[in-house]
Parts: C-alpha cells; structure tokens; sequence
C-alpha cells in the first residue's frame, strides 16, 4: 500500500551540505531528495518537499513559524498521507509540542526529525533520521489508516510523542528524551510499535482543525536559591504577563518565606494563571505532598502534572488563545488534551 509524503524543511543542521569550492556548509535542494538519500528510493513512497524561504535557524523559531506550519499542512493534508518536518534541535520540543495542541482532529503522522550533524558529512545521523522519520510517516495499518496519527519526534532510532520530549544532549546523537513517556515507536532491524500508547481519533475521517491564533503572554520563572522579592514580582506582577509558568524543585515545592507566597497569592487573586511544572527531567508534581506545595496550592497555583516546560508553554498559547475566559483555560490545563500529561 503506498503512500505519500510531503517533506517540510524549515532550516536546521540536516538540510545541510558542503559547499566544494569554499567548504562552506549551505542548503541543498530537497526536491533531490532522493538523490542525497538514495535509500529512500527502496520505499514505495512518493516524497515531495517544501522549503521555506527564508530558512529559519531553530535559536530564531517564533509563533509565525508554527502557524505556517499548521497552515501548510492544512492545505496539503488531503494530498499526502503524512509529513515530515525537517527542523533545528534547538526548539524542536516546542514546535512538536505547540503543532501537538494546534492540530485538532489530527489523523495523519506529522514527524519532526533532524541531525546533530549535516548529512552531506561522514558520520551524519541526519540519514537515519530522514529515513526513519520517513518511514514511520508512511506506515499504515491493515485498514489503511495510519500507525502513528500524532505530533512526533524520530531521533536516534526512538519515535517521541512530541509533548512529551525534551532536549537532552547538545552533542549526542540521542539527543531527545521522553522520560515520563516511553517511545511510541523503536527502530532497529524492524520498527516495533507500542500500539496500546498510540493515540488514535475518535473519527478517521475527522475534520483537521488548525488554530492559528496564539496569546503568548507567558513568562517562565525558574525557582532557585537566592532569588530576591524583586525579581520575582517583576516577572509574576509584569502586567503584560497573563501566564506564568512555575519551574519548581522536585515534586512541586518552593520558598516557604512569606514574601513569596504573598506575591503568589497577589498574583492569582488578581487574575493571573500559574502553572506549576517540577524543574526535575523525570516525575511529577504533587502538591499535596509536602507544605511548601500545599501553600502553593491554597494560594490558586494549578499543578501541571508531569508535563514538560515545553508542552505546558504550547498548551498555554493554545488554550489563551482560543479563550478570554480564565476560568475556561484553568479547567483545560489540568486536563490531557493529547496525551501532554499521565492520566
């Protein structure tokens, strides 16, 4: 059963290619796709590519890129069975994990992949990655409906739910994790999926819905030893700032001191969301379990559970921007829209 794929490049190290006049690394064209990947050529894969222009360097990835994207594959999704986006490592948990929340109604695999080094090099993994990324995009089950209909990232042989990874290494080839989360799918000498993690439509046929508006008034505020009544009233009181996420140490905790809870409860009798995410890679958070957590709680910070910083960031632009109402996005947060948090 073939299948058809539209490959997306945004800018990144994988796109890469050495330059022989002057040894300068420089974009290759991706409609010869096949030519600098010829092992693609053995799938019984239609691939075509977009590229856009400019190229986006991950460091420099804002909202727009993420609303081009969830309009690019709204207007190519009856085209193509799935899509692979080619993107920097950088910020690639928080594309993945924002496209996650945009993309509702989602029946077909979008695949971020990329490359800690270029692929026209020795020793790439950007091959790999493509290939692989490629493949699991393709996949379909014996109806013919998609193995992996979700927001994902390929990368050194493991297949992410998008939400649910982080960057962890700036130098391994295994630079992603998922540590709350195990793989959705391994590669080795064959793909082996874990089907009962998959997440699946309600309806195949299902409309895709993109949202495209996003409200990012959101600060991130890491607690840590030393921080000052200053510093942190002008991040939780900034009155441009309608979100706040809260990075707190293990479970959920934070300063006992009076200064700090009264900001906080100031902050949150005043309207302001307050998202609690442990600043810990592994766990999550629970608010009953110690004092300091308790406090927190009472004062009207939500627990984010054990989702990631990047996905609690994505899930908060989405949800403020489909809603003025405080009280509606509160209620959402602490929900599991698309598999962001353990139930």
């Amino acid at each position: 059963m073939s299948s058809s794929i539209l490959i997306i490049y945004t800018g990144g190290t994988i796109g890469m290619k050495e330059d022989p006049s002057d040894g300068t690394l420089k974009p290759f064209d991706f409609s010869q796709i096949k030519e600098e990947v010829p092992e693609l050529n053995k799938f019984d894969v239609r691939l075509d590519s977009y590229t856009f222009d400019p190229l986006i360097d991950s460091s420099d990835v804002e909202p727009s890129l993420w609303t081009a994207l969830g309009e690019l594959i709204a207007e190519r999704h009856e085209d193509y069975d799935g899509f692979v986006i080619l993107h920097g490592t950088d910020t690639m948990a928080y594309s993945a994990s924002t496209l996650s929340f945009m993309l509702e109604g989602l029946t077909k695999p979008v695949v971020f992949t990329g490359s800690q080094l270029p692929i026209g090099v020795p020793r790439t993994d950007g091959k790999e990655n493509l290939i692989g990324a490629v493949e699991i995009a393709a996949a379909k089950d014996a109806e013919g409906h998609a193995r992996v209909p979700e927001v994902c990232i390929f990368f050194d042989s493991k297949l992410l739910r998008g939400n649910r990874s982080t960057k962890y290494s700036a130098e391994a080839f295994n630079a992603f994790a998922s540590p709350n989360c195990p793989p959705l799918a391994e590669a080795g000498i064959n793909i082996r999926y874990n089907t009962e993690l998959i997440r699946k439509p309600v309806y195949w046929d299902a409309q895709l819905r993109v949202q495209t508006h996003l409200d990012t008034r959101v600060s991130i505020l890491k607690v840590h030893p030393g921080m000052t009544p200053q510093v942190m009233h002008s991040v939780v009181a900034d009155p441009g700032t309608r979100a706040v996420i809260l990075e707190t140490y293990g479970s959920g905790n934070a300063l006992s001191k009076d200064w700090f809870l009264r900001i906080i409860a100031e902050a949150c009798a005043s309207g302001k969301i307050l998202l609690n995410v442990t600043q810990c890679k592994a766990g999550t958070v629970n608010m009953d379990l110690y004092a300091t957590g308790a406090a927190l709680k009472r004062a009207g910070v939500l627990s984010g559970a054990d989702i990631t910083t990047e996905a609690a960031l994505g899930k908060l632009f989405c949800l403020m921007g489909r809603s003025d109402q405080d009280k509606w996005v509160k209620t959402m947060l602490e929900k599991d829209l698309c598999g962001e948090i353990s139930k």
